[in-house]
């Protein structure tokens, strides 16, 4: 399956997060024969979500019996944890609580107790005594313990994937923002920043942030915008607080999982959120960054209007815990009371690339497209990290279909 002549390549990847390098990484494993490029707007790999989260590997215990999230998280988690032992990346598997803070939420820890047997997780349910042995200084009426998630460096996992697949035949290319693409009927072209034309056989939409553009730009409707949520983090200036990962019960209308702490994989520093409030750019990392064109845009999607007016208490809360710092470390007592304002140094922001759908919904699953000669990864936030490994196989597998 040896790329044409007159192409650069037989499938073009577009975005050098996990997700982009985990298929081209499947792609040269599984199909050594077909020629694959990766072009990144970034001088390097895992700038954005990739390289901006808690690094937490996830067990899979939060997602419904058949979608792909809990179909690939349960099989990425153990496949994450084995590559980065092979290669030598910094990863450790701690477990983790889930804390019930009052006795409302006791039915859906409950629930989530359920959900993790039936994926065949190990769970083991704890009392308030229970969770003083594991957490000394965590406070609910009731836990569930995980054993299986973990932690790991997922920027360097990213670097690794973009290293071997570049040793196996694959071109990554950084600084290589996408300005046009034209479909036709043998494939596609892209124009890249610098001003660089490449032609594929079949194109990988992996771009994160900016992947409904991207599907724009191929002639596609995606179906969706992406409407950024900036995750606020903080830093535990005293990590002897905690010692492994703490989180609270999530809300089951939102995909989002809530202020939670996470113990570093280098075992020192603790980070704690994030909050979940929109973000004024697609790559805004804080209220300072504004791009007018990018908030108009968002505002003109009719969903985002149905989404702000379905949620707006829950956002409301969101963006007061983010403009007072009180206000976000009262929610934080409420798993961990010991700590204080003081605590909390802040630390790097994330943004989440979520897909909100044209009835204003927030898309809770993977949400993967096929069209001709394309591929359109549209919804791949958290777990998307975790389950990178087998997200990238599969959407190889339908790269490969389109080059027929």
């Amino acid at each position: 399956m040896a790329a044409r002549a007159g192409f650069d390549c037989d499938v073009l990847v577009i975005g050098g997060g996990i997700v982009g390098l985990s298929t081209a990484y499947a792609l040269t494993r599984t199909a050594p024969g077909v020629r694959v490029a990766v072009v990144e707007k970034e001088p390097g790999p895992g700038r954005h979500q990739t390289g901006r989260n808690s690094g937490v590997i996830h067990s899979g215990i939060y997602y419904p019996p058949g979608s792909l999230k809990a179909r690939y998280a349960l099989s990425g988690s153990a496949e994450m944890v084995r590559f980065c032992g092979e290669h030598g990346i910094a990863h450790a598997v701690t477990g983790k609580l889930i804390v019930a803070k009052d006795r409302k939420e006791l039915p859906r820890l409950r629930a989530l107790a359920e959900r993790g047997r039936a994926h065949g997780i190990p769970v083991r349910e704890l009392g308030p005594a229970q969770i003083r042995e594991h957490e000394p200084e965590a406070r609910g009426v009731a836990a569930l313990h995980v054993a299986t998630t973990g932690v790991c460096d997922y920027a360097a996992v990213a670097g690794q994937l973009a290293r071997s697949a570049a040793d196996a035949g694959a071109q990554v290319r950084y600084g290589a923002g996408v300005t046009a693409v034209d479909r036709r009927p043998w494939g596609v072209a892209v124009r890249t920043a610098p001003g660089e034309i490449l032609r594929a056989r079949a194109l990988v939409n992996c771009a994160g942030l900016q992947c409904d553009r991207v599907a724009r730009l191929t002639g596609d409707d995606p179906g969706m915008r992406i409407v950024p949520f900036r995750g606020e983090y903080y830093e535990l200036a005293r990590p002897d607080l905690v010692r492994g990962l703490v989180y609270p019960v999530p809300e089951p209308a939102f995909p989002f999982l809530g202020v939670h702490l996470t113990r570093g994989v280098d075992g020192g520093g603790v980070h704690v959120g994030p909050n979940a409030v929109p973000a004024l750019a697609r790559e805004g990392y804080g209220w300072s960054t504004v791009r007018p064109r990018e908030v108009a845009t968002t505002l003109a999607w009719p969903g985002a209007w149905r989404m702000a007016a379905r949620h707006w208490r829950y956002g409301a809360g969101e963006v007061h815990r983010s403009l007072a710092k009180r206000a976000f470390a009262a929610e934080v007592r409420r798993l961990l009371p010991a700590v204080t304002d003081a605590d909390l140094r802040p630390a790097a922001s994330g943004v989440r690339a979520q897909a909100v759908l044209p009835d204003g919904s927030l898309a809770d699953d993977f949400l993967i497209r096929r069209a001709p000669r394309a591929v359109h990864v549209l919804n791949a936030p958290s777990p998307a990290a975790t389950a990178s490994l087998p997200i990238g196989r599969a959407v190889a597998r339908w790269a490969l279909e389109a080059l027929d």
